[in-house]
């Protein structure tokens, strides 16, 4: 079987870990592995809340953003960022809190 160009498996890129993931210069298709990923590496790096940029636009992505955060196991909440934080164009996601590891 030949691939097309446009099916030509791309090379990972490892992009450092931030509190805020802006989703505008990935493809739609990979948003729903990407945040997910994201949400697992941003709670294990001891983040306490991320901004994740979706845009404004419709709401598609927005909406897809809050469902996987809604069931990720570690987030205990979502809310629309503050106006000068992207306001209805990004969401704040806060983590549980992580258990304190106890010195032995």
């Amino acid at each position: 079987m030949m691939l097309r160009e446009e099916d030509e498996i791309q090379e990972v890129v490892e992009l450092p870990l931030e509190d805020v993931l802006d989703l505008h210069p990935f493809a739609p298709d990979d948003i729903k592995y990407l945040v997910s990923d994201y949400l697992d590496a941003a709670y294990e790096a001891g983040f306490p809340e991320v901004r994740i940029i979706h845009g404004k636009g419709i709401g598609v992505q927005r909406e897809i953003v809050r469902s996987i955060a809604s069931r990720h196991p570690h987030v205990a909440g979502i809310v629309t960022a503050p106006e000068m934080s992207g306001s209805w164009g990004a969401s704040i996601i806060t983590f549980v809190k992580r258990a304190e590891k106890s010195a032995a």
